[in-house]
């Protein structure tokens, strides 16, 4: 969190230590898409054959991927149609619909208990598969299998890598004293808490492997640095020093964290192992660095200071050197975030008053404000780089909003309780 601007719904301490009050059962995000790509790829997708024995509709899951993106537009095809393995499809029927790629497969329930998915994907302009897969889920995965499938006809087409088979860290407010860290599907389904508290939790971030979470949490009275295991809840604390811990940023080889700690004073980037060992200080200046994020390549560490007497964007050699300012288009920038290649950089800037979300092409400097929304935060990359997810406010209420990098295509993600910021993109699962 930058301690330039405190969260506009500030995240106090104020609740006495204790017993987590009842918390609200998890809702689904609602989902509320805008815009669409320059170039849409028609695209069909045929019910599953057995579809109706599954209470859940693979390709709707998939077709709901594909249309956030605005890569794709989704040609209706008969609900009562599935196609049989043993048959080609009919591609002058899909011709005379103007689509031009079609999915389709099957799902079978097998001995064990899990479900095998057979998915094919046909380019209806040649008349030829391109691409087929077979995978087995329990139940409980079947989901992810479907954002799986999602990638690959993502991959396939685009040529470029996925997103959907990943997940989102956010964090929820209910009240004064009733906060949730909950990692859900990339599109928001099954919300689970990894940690839930009386006292604010902010600044989640997700190690490189997508196995661990580091986060800020204040349930000490004071903003500790933690790093927690998703799958086993299982946590330990990283950074506890006098005065504030904050800003966990993970190394792309997940052996160690940059955090921003004010022990010496002035608040620093420090580096520190995962495990709480070996501190070194980072950066060395009589301002507020703050935000840290490591490039891709492990070369750079970009942060926040006001060292020339605004926030803006900085960054410096990992191995040594002078600190470089980054960002000019505004008297402020924050959040830095950058995509997995390392070429572009996004942020909060603001403009008259109004946070936004901007990226920047870090070969030119060319500078792109890709929202037009009054209160934007904590910006977070997909995996391949192609969306990005941020807090905002709609209607005076915490939701996460998700825009394309070239802005042209946004979608809103929204509960109906509780205020939502603090997101964060996780990798692609293996």
């Amino acid at each position: 969190m930058t301690v330039f601007l405190q969260r506009r719904r500030l995240l106090t301490a104020a609740g006495a230590a204790g017993v987590l009050a009842a918390t609200p059962a998890l809702a689904q995000l609602n989902i509320e898409i805008s815009g669409v790509g320059a170039n849409q790829i028609p695209i069909a997708l045929q019910p599953m054959a057995g579809s109706a024995q599954h209470r859940m509709d693979i390709l709707r899951v998939v077709s709901a991927d594909l249309s956030r993106t605005g890569d794709f537009r989704m040609v209706d095809a008969p609900t009562e149609a599935t196609l049989e393995e043993s048959r080609r499809p009919d591609f002058s029927l899909w011709r005379g619909k103007q689509a031009n790629v079609l999915a389709t497969g099957s799902i079978d329930k097998l001995a064990d208990g899990r479900w095998e998915v057979r998915f094919y994907l046909y380019d209806v302009v040649q008349q030829s598969t391109v691409d087929e897969w077979v995978a087995a889920a329990s139940e409980q995965n079947l989901r992810m299998l479907a954002h799986r499938i999602a990638d690959r006809i993502y991959e396939k087409l685009t040529g470029m890598g996925g997103l959907f088979c990943s997940r989102l860290a956010y964090v929820v407010q209910h009240s004064a004293q009733n906060y949730e860290l909950i990692v859900a599907d990339s599109d928001g389904a099954n919300p689970a808490p990894a940690l839930r508290s009386r006292e604010p939790i902010i600044s989640p971030a997700w190690s490189p492997d997508g196995r661990h979470l580091a986060y800020v949490s204040f349930e000490a009275r004071k903003p500790v640095v933690y790093v927690h295991t998703v799958a086993t809840g299982r946590r330990r604390v990283v950074a506890n020093f006098r005065g504030n811990n904050s800003a966990p940023a993970f190394s792309p080889d997940g052996q160690h964290l940059a955090v921003a700690l004010s022990r010496d004073g002035y608040t620093q980037i420090f580096m520190i192992k995962t495990d709480g060992s070996g501190v070194n200080r980072f950066s060395r200046s009589l301002a507020i660095d703050t935000e840290p994020v490591f490039s891709p390549d492990g070369q750079w560490l970009y942060f926040v200071s006001d060292r020339g007497g605004a926030p803006q964007i900085y960054r410096q050699p990992i191995s040594g050197g002078q600190a470089e300012r980054v960002t000019f288009g505004a008297d402020y920038a924050v959040s830095p975030t950058l995509n997995p290649d390392g070429t572009q950089l996004c942020y909060i800037t603001r403009i008259d008053g109004r946070y936004r979300v901007a990226v920047m092409e870090l070969a030119t400097g060319q500078e792109k404000i890709l929202t037009g929304n009054d209160f934007d935060e904590s910006p977070s990359f997909a995996p391949n780089g192609r969306m990005i997810v941020f807090a905002s406010e709609r209607g005076r209420k915490g939701v996460l909003g998700t825009v394309s990098i070239d802005g042209s295509v946004s979608a809103w993600l929204s509960t109906a309780t509780g205020d939502i910021r603090e997101p964060t993109w996780g990798p692609l699962l293996a």
